[in-house]
């Protein structure tokens, strides 16, 4: 009597493991489809990426975030190409083009994330650096790590940063950034400049009393003896060169 039973027992939970099984099983088969789909598109991206950062300084290396959601459609010719504006380090978002045959393979773009690591020196202040305070050798220090972990801006030749005067306080360990630098005054407001400007074979000079304070290489108003306003480039001499 029980045999029925037993029989009919087991078929029920034989049935349920088969569909409880069934899914997973399709799952996997379909990570598995875009794993591999994934793989033919990584050395697109991981070659574009390259190609990309390669006036970085250090060592640069790249990780493609895969599987991607959902499988890639077939094409013979994939295109890489960044969003606009997109940076070439830390997290970004690669676009995947196919531009189709117009026939058989339909056109179509995909993102895919990966992360882009810039491993190279850069430079921290070695005490507290007040505002005001001119940077000097002494003053920083050197490390080496992931520049895309840092802000952008920071340090990474000591000359960046060689005789340029703090703008805000900077702590001790703190990155360096060209944000927090600024250039040396070299012209006061008020004072007297002499105001060059030069030609092919020939150099034209005044003098005129600034209207603003500036560093080397910054733009700079001058005011000259006979009230004309001048706009030039404050030079480290302390001069002022007209544009041609």
């Amino acid at each position: 009597m029980h045999a029925p039973f037993s029989r009919r027992r087991r078929l029920a939970i034989t049935c349920l493991i088969l569909a409880a099984a069934g899914p997973g099983v399709g799952s996997r088969a379909a990570s598995a489809r875009t794993a591999e789909l994934s793989g033919s598109a990584r050395p697109v991206i991981e070659q574009f990426l390259l190609a990309q950062a390669g006036g970085l300084p250090g060592k640069v290396s790249i990780r493609v975030e895969t599987p991607m959601s959902g499988a890639l459609p077939a094409c013979d010719a994939l295109e890489a190409f960044l969003p606009a504006g997109a940076r070439v380090w830390g997290r970004v978002s690669v676009g995947l083009r196919c531009n189709g045959d117009g026939s058989t393979t339909p056109a179509w773009t995909r993102y895919v994330p990966a992360y882009v690591a810039v491993v190279a020196n850069y430079y921290v202040a070695s005490r507290p650096i007040n505002a005001g305070d001119t940077v000097g050798p002494a003053d920083i220090q050197l490390r080496q790590g992931d520049l895309s972990a840092l802000p952008r801006g920071v340090v990474t030749n000591p000359q960046q940063a060689a005789g340029m005067v703090a703008s805000n306080r900077i702590a001790l360990g703190a990155p360096l950034r060209l944000e927090l630098l600024r250039g040396a005054t070299v012209i006061q407001q008020g004072q007297s400049v002499k105001v060059q400007s030069q030609g092919s074979g020939f150099v034209v000079s005044t003098e005129g009393r600034a209207m603003t304070n500036a560093a080397a290489g910054v733009a700079i108003q001058v005011k000259t003896q006979a009230g004309q306003m001048l706009s030039g480039i404050a030079r480290a001499d302390g001069s002022v060169e007209l544009p041609n």
